[in-house]
């Protein structure tokens, strides 16, 4: 295959057509430099035409609490008062610059997803 960079549905799916074939390429063979570089090229389109936005910043916290087993009250920690987190829980307190710092020290929760409004 020529590579060229993919400017249409067509050749965002022939891209992909040849990236299956050529998937378990050995790194450092020309399938293998091939590969490497239709990865770039096909990344670089799904960007540009798939973006993938971040989620809602409560939404976020809601299931990192969920991943990790957190209630409440170990929100609470984190966000300074029992009734700040129910309040940021439901959408009736906004996040301030301080609880956006603690959430993404202790929740790991992208400062990126944290800002947006909401």
């Amino acid at each position: 295959m020529t590579l060229r960079p993919i400017k249409t549905k067509k050749d965002y799916q022939n891209a992909l057509l040849r990236l299956e074939k050529i998937f378990d390429a050995k790194p450092g063979s020309s399938e293998g430099d091939e590969l490497e570089i239709l990865g770039i090229l096909i990344d670089t389109y799904e960007k540009i035409h798939y973006p993938i936005e971040f989620p809602d910043p409560i939404e976020a916290i809601k299931f990192r609490m969920e991943q990790l087993g957190y209630n409440q009250s170990d929100l609470a920690t984190v966000v300074g008062l029992k009734s700040r987190a129910s309040e940021i829980l439901n959408k009736k307190r906004k996040l301030t610059l301080e609880m956006i710092r603690n959430l993404h020290d202790t929740l790991n929760i992208p400062t990126d997803v944290l800002i947006q409004s909401y």
